[in-house]
């Protein structure tokens, strides 16, 4: 007879992929303060959008304000939703509705050039 126990198997270490959409949530919505000003100083930097400021002519409606407003509240929900969510699907799904509401914004801010 054999006076040694077998010794147990090893535990098989599996792969898992580490859900980092809180940390591009925190990321988007750092990083769209910076990206709103860059968009609105490019948009002064056209002649339309300086001509429209400066002398009031060749002003173009663009697109409705409330986009921008909308925007950036839809994204700052979304962020906090991203968060908060206990489940990653759901941070996942609010990361991509923060990030399509803040390039909604910054294409309202984008559209007046």
């Amino acid at each position: 007879m054999n006076a040694t126990a077998r010794s147990p198997a090893p535990p098989i270490r599996v792969a898992v992929r580490r859900d980092r959409s809180r940390l591009w949530s925190v990321l988007c919505a750092v990083g769209f303060a910076p990206a709103a000003v860059a968009a609105g100083v490019l948009t002064l930097a056209s002649e339309r959008a300086s001509r429209c400021l400066t002398y009031g002519e060749q002003c173009a409606p663009g697109l409705p304000a409330w986009l921008f407003t909308w925007g950036v509240g839809l994204g700052a929900v979304a962020c906090l939703i991203a968060l908060a969510a206990p489940v990653a699907r759901v941070r996942q799904a609010a990361l991509a509705a923060q990030v399509l509401a803040e390039c909604a914004a910054l294409m309202e801010v984008l559209s007046h050039a």
